[in-house]
């Protein structure tokens, strides 16, 4: 579809007509397939919407609009263009900082959060990854990109078909759009975390070797009134790692939330 901020966005939705909604945000160079194995848990309670974000999967490529603010105008003018008036909003990894983003900007908009491997900050950060992205060549290395992927992972923790899908989700990207949508997450002011009022559950893994606990306990402390499970066998991409466990997670969590039915 087409939304009002200019993009023609992607999206995948299932579950069942007339159930709570949540809409999931996937990672920096991953697309809304991301969350497929969590799909036959998620399913049988809520009505899911998964967009592909700017940039990636199958919604267009536009050279510019990914700072986290341009990022959360293209959430909500989501949920407008489906007549969504409230969500629970579910985000991984970077898609968790852009969902703090939305939470912040347009509390009304959001019943409730679960960020699942997010960041509190990534103003100013530098990836140990970022010089090799700066000189990424087009096409990008294969055997890279699936070396790059993979580590993201506890070794052995996910199937070798979904890392190569993932694999495939980030060789979707152009280059240039790697470099500025890393830029965009890395240079954006962090969210204003005092501005959160929804109910919010962080979900981190104990061998996140990208973010790491401190990470997790500075997300969860800035939030008010903010849960906080951690995932003993999981790594940073948890929803690769647990998927039934989060998606069970989260629907527990949901019950306790009053996103509106899908009005569209």
């Amino acid at each position: 579809m087409r939304l009002r901020t200019g993009i023609t966005m992607s999206f995948e939705n299932w579950g069942r007509p007339g159930a709570p909604v949540v809409v999931l945000l996937h990672p920096w160079l991953e697309s809304a397939d991301a969350f497929s194995l969590m799909r036959p848990t998620l399913a049988t309670k809520v009505r899911a919407f998964v967009p592909d974000a700017r940039g990636h999967g199958a919604s267009g490529k536009p050279r510019d609009g990914y700072d986290l603010p341009s990022l959360a105008a293209d959430v909500v003018a989501f949920l407008d263009a489906l007549s969504i008036d409230s969500a629970l909003l579910v985000g991984a990894s970077s898609g968790g900082y852009v969902a703090q983003e939305v939470a912040s900007s347009h509390p009304e908009r959001i019943t409730g959060l679960v960020l699942a491997g997010a960041p509190r900050s990534l103003h100013g950060r530098t990836p140990p990854f970022a010089q090799e992205i700066a000189n990424l060549g087009d096409p990008i290395d294969v055997a890279w990109v699936k070396a790059l992927v993979s580590g993201f992972a506890v070794a052995g923790a996910v199937a070798d078909d979904f890392l190569s899908a993932r694999t495939q989700d980030a060789l979707a990207v152009p280059p240039d759009i790697w470099r500025e949508s890393l830029a965009g997450l890395t240079s954006s002011p962090t969210p204003d975390s005092d501005r959160i009022c929804a109910p919010t559950l962080v979900v981190s893994g104990a061998h996140d070797s990208l973010l790491g606990r401190a990470e997790a306990q500075a997300l969860v402390s800035s939030i008010r009134g903010a849960r906080w499970t951690e995932y003993a066998d999981a790594g940073h991409v948890i929803h690769w790692e647990q998927p039934a466990r989060l998606a069970t997670d989260i629907l527990q969590f949901a019950a306790g939330t009053k996103s509106s039915p899908h009005l569209a």
